[in-house]
């Protein structure tokens, strides 16, 4: 017999179903990228020096530029006190002006003087005009002249018994130009004070020592004219024309003596007694015998003095006056051969001492010599 199955039996729509539980997606992990392999050991070791050598190199530069920039506001030459004459155009560049300092030696660089008026707010404060600066300046300093217009007035100094050169040189201490001192130096003056100088003659003996203020934009010419006038005016005051026209001089021959006299001697009694001795010999017809006038033969031939030494300046070999003076002689000098001292005393030394020992004979000199002039008379 068949096993009959029995009929499956129906669901019924009232029969509830049985609910259907999602299951949780497990989500599906990737495998993580491998991690990089340390670097190696050196090179991290390389690349830290090389960090640290840029770092050094940039403080070493920073260090080098300071050190070099505060050099370069320094004086060019604490020694040099000497001074240069320049002149700031109107609408010149501060990077001109500095160009025109460093050419002239009064700065050491063009380009900290930018730098430096840039930091301290000073290039639209430079000013205009002729300025007389030295090397022995700071940049500081300097700038501080060209901010203040610092060109008011200079004192300048001849000395009496200077000669032309020391005169010239001088004024190129001042801040002139050499070339425009020689130039002004060989120029014809129209003055009083010349009325007797020959006109082939040089400006030696004429340029009056004093202290004179002058403004920052004179010219050589206006301080020469100036120690003219002074020099005119003294001589008007002393009546020295006509005090030397009582000795037999005429105004360039009172001051080619006077030249000598000052030379000789700086003690204004000395300097009458010394007048008085030379302005005996030249009545006698003596050779003055000064020293003092083949050593500045000498220098102005550029050769080693010798009393023998032929010149028309040598008074130890040439009778009469020199063809003109020997320096610039100062008033006690000028008054001295003006009004000299009386005596008959022909012969005069100075000894080792300083002193001035005087003689009426050769005899006496010589004694003198023997006595007081041991070191001193050994010179040529």
């Amino acid at each position: 017999m068949n096993d009959i199955l029995p009929p499956k039996r129906p669901l019924s729509r009232m029969e509830p179903q049985q609910p259907v539980v999602p299951q949780p997606v497990v989500p599906i992990e990737k495998p993580l990228a491998p991690a990089p392999a340390p670097a190696p050991k050196k090179k991290r070791h390389a690349m830290r020096w090389i960090l640290v050598g840029a770092i050094a190199a940039i403080i070493l530069a920073a260090a080098g530029f300071g050190l070099w920039y505060e050099l370069s506001l320094r004086p060019v030459n604490t020694q040099d006190t000497s001074r240069t004459k320049v002149t700031v155009s109107e609408g010149m560049t501060p990077s001109a002006i500095g160009k025109l300092l460093a050419d002239n030696k009064l700065i050491r660089s063009q380009y900290v003087f930018d730098i430096y008026t840039r930091i301290t707010n000073t290039r639209s404060k430079l000013q205009a005009g002729s300025y007389r600066l030295s090397p022995s300046e700071s940049m500081q300093g300097i700038v501080n002249d060209l901010v203040a217009g610092k060109i008011d007035e200079f004192s300048l100094t001849f000395l009496p018994g200077a000669t032309v050169q020391e005169d010239e040189d001088a004024l190129v201490k001042s801040g002139y130009d050499r070339a425009s001192v020689d130039a002004a130096f060989s120029k014809p003056y129209d003055h009083p004070l010349f009325v007797t100088k020959p006109a082939s003659a040089d400006l030696e003996g004429y340029i009056y020592g004093e202290t004179y203020k002058f403004s920052g934009d004179a010219s050589v010419e206006q301080i020469l004219t100036t120690a003219f006038d002074e020099y005119y005016r003294v001589i008007k005051e002393n009546n020295l024309v006509d005090g030397f026209k009582k000795q037999g001089l005429s105004l360039y021959q009172g001051i080619t003596l006077a030249s000598i006299v000052q030379r000789e001697v700086p003690n204004a009694d000395d300097q009458r007694q010394v007048a008085q001795i030379f302005l005996s010999r030249l009545k006698m017809g003596m050779p003055l015998g000064s020293d003092v006038t083949y050593h500045y033969a000498a220098k102005k031939l550029g050769v080693e003095p010798s009393p023998s030494l032929e010149s028309p300046y040598n008074t130890r070999i040439h009778a009469g006056l020199p063809p003109g003076p020997i320096a610039t002689p100062g008033l006690s000098a000028l008054k001295a051969v003006a009004h000299p001292a009386s005596g008959d005393y022909l012969y005069f030394l100075s000894g080792d001492d300083d002193k001035t020992y005087y003689a009426r004979t050769e005899q006496e000199h010589q004694a003198n010599i023997d006595t007081h002039c041991k070191v001193k008379c050994l010179g040529p």
